[in-house]
C-alpha cells in the first residue's frame, strides 16, 4: 500500500508499468488483479493503468479500468457495448407530484421505450419523431461511409433500435434527490449496431495479430491491437467514434420518449438546468502529462475538474451526480457504478426471490426471477465505492430511485 497517496499500487513487484487503484475498502478479485497485470505488460500501455473502485473481471480488459496507450488501440478493451453510458435530467416536479401507486407510470414507460434484447426490444415501425430525424441525419451518412470499407457492419438495426433500452444492466429510473426533486436517469449504449462494430473489429485485430512478429509476449489474445499508421487503426477509430456518438444520441432519444410518457401521466413540468450525458465505455485521444494518449475507459467516467458525471448504484441502492476533481493520477476519471461482486450465473444461483423483493421493496420495479442477476446483492456496496474515490469526485446530488425499468 502507498500511504502517501489516495490509491494503492496493484502491480507485481518489479513491473515496468505501475497500476494505481482507488480501491481502499472495496473487494478486488484475484482474477481482476491478474487481468490488470496482463494489460500493464503491453509495451504501448502507460505511463500507468488507473483502476476505479468498481473494478471487476471483464472480457479482454478489466471493467473499472482506465488504460492509456501510445500509438496503439485495443478494441476488446473498449468492448462491444461501445459508448455505453448514463444520462440524467432534473425536472421541476417534486415527490408530492408523483402518484402513490407508481405501477402505471412504470408500465407507461415500458410501453413507450421498447426494452430487452431480441425482437421484443426493437421497434416494429419507427415513428415520425426525434428518432426518425436521427436515423436520417449525419449519423447514417457516416455509417454508410464506414460500410464502404466494411460492409459486414449492417445498418438495419439502427432504425429498429434507436430510442430503445436493451437488456442486461441497462435501466431507466425515476429518482428523487436530497430535496425531493424528481430526476429521470437512464443507462444504455449503442445497442446492436455498436455490438456489431465491436465484435467485428475485435476479430479483425485477432487476425492481424496472427500476421505480426511480436517482440514481447501477449498474455491474452483478447488484447489484440491495431497500431497507429495501419489502415485498420484509422477504420476502427472512425467506427468506434460513430458508435459513441450514436450511443449518446440514443440516450437523448430515449430520454425524450420517457419525458413524453411522464407528461401524459404527471402534472405539467419543465426541465431544470442540470442535465448530464456521459459515456463510460469508450476511447478518445487526450493530453496527459505532456503526451498525446489514447485513453480507453472501460467502465469509467471522465471526471475533469468541474465536469459533471453520474455514478449509479444498483436497483435498490442510491446513485450520485458528481463533479470531477481533475485528479491527474486517475487520468481525470472516476468509477461508472458500484461494480459487480457476483457473476450473473452466481447471482442467479445465490440470490433468492425473497431477498430480491426485500432489497427492492421501496422501488416500483420488476420483482421476478428474470432480474435476479441485477439484484442489489450482486453489486458492491455503493457507499464503500464512493468512499474509495473521494479524491476523484465530489457528490453534487444523491438520488434514490422510486421507479426502475429493466430490460
Amino acid at each position: 500500500m502507498n500511504t502517501q497517496h489516495d490509491y494503492e499500487l496493484l502491480h507485481a513487484p518489479g513491473s515496468a508499468t505501475p497500476i494505481k487503484g482507488w480501491v481502499r475498502g472495496v473487494p478486488v478479485e484475484d482474477q481482476a488483479r491478474q487481468q490488470l497485470r496482463n494489460i500493464a505488460t503491453l509495451p504501448f500501455v502507460g505511463p500507468w493503468v488507473a483502476v476505479m473502485p468498481d473494478v471487476h473481471l471483464g472480457i479482454g480488459a478489466t471493467v473499472g479500468s482506465v488504460v492509456p496507450t501510445r500509438g496503439a488501440i485495443i478494441p476488446a478493451a473498449v468492448g462491444v457495448d461501445i459508448g455505453c453510458g448514463m444520462a440524467a435530467v432534473r425536472t421541476t416536479l417534486r415527490a408530492d407530484d408523483l402518484p402513490d401507486d407508481l405501477a402505471q407510470l412504470r408500465s407507461s414507460i415500458e410501453r413507450g421505450v421498447p426494452v430487452g434484447n431480441g425482437p421484443g426490444g426493437e421497434h416494429r415501425r419507427l415513428p415520425d419523431s426525434i428518432e426518425s430525424q436521427l436515423v436520417q441525419s449525419q449519423l447514417m451518412a457516416r455509417l454508410a461511409r464506414i460500410r464502404e470499407r466494411h460492409p459486414k457492419i449492417r445498418p438495419d438495426k439502427v432504425e429498429r433500435q434507436t430510442g430503445t433500452l436493451g437488456g442486461g444492466n441497462h435501466f431507466i429510473e425515476i429518482c428523487l434527490d436530497e430535496s425531493d426533486r424528481v430526476w429521470v436517469m437512464l443507462h444504455s449504449g449503442s445497442r446492436g449496431t455498436g455490438n456489431m462494430v465491436g465484435t467485428y473489429f475485435i476479430e479483425l485485430a485477432r487476425r492481424q495479430l496472427e500476421k505480426r512478429v511480436l517482440g514481447f509476449h501477449l498474455p491474452d489474445r483478447d488484447l489484440a491491437f491495431f497500431l497507429e499508421g495501419e489502415p485498420l487503426f484509422d477504420d476502427y477509430v472512425e467506427a468506434v467514434s460513430w458508435a459513441q456518438d450514436y450511443a449518446r444520441a440514443n440516450r437523448e432519444a430515449m430520454m425524450a420518449r420517457v419525458l413524453h410518457e411522464m407528461r401524459h401521466r404527471l402534472p405539467k413540468f419543465q426541465l431544470d438546468a442540470q442535465a448530464v450525458n456521459c459515456h463510460h465505455n469508450y476511447v478518445q485521444r487526450e493530453q496527459h502529462y505532456g503526451e498525446s494518449l489514447l485513453v480507453t475507459r472501460k467502465g469509467a467516467v471522465s471526471a475533469r475538474e468541474g465536469e459533471l458525471g453520474i455514478i449509479p448504484g444498483s436497483m435498490g441502492a442510491r446513485s450520485f451526480i458528481v463533479r470531477g476533481k481533475g485528479n491527474a493520477d486517475s487520468f481525470h476519471s472516476c468509477s461508472h457504478g458500484a461494480g459487480r461482486v457476483m457473476s450473473r450465473t452466481a447471482a442467479r444461483a445465490q440470490i433468492t426471490l425473497k431477498q430480491h423483493r426485500e432489497a427492492t421493496a421501496h422501488v416500483e420495479c420488476r420483482k421476478d426471477a428474470g432480474v435476479i442477476d441485477e439484484s442489489p446483492a450482486a453489486y458492491k456496496d455503493i457507499e464503500a465505492v464512493m468512499a474509495a474515490q473521494g479524491a476523484l469526485v465530489e457528490v453534487v446530488h444523491t438520488l434514490r430511485q422510486v421507479v426502475c425499468v429493466k430490460g
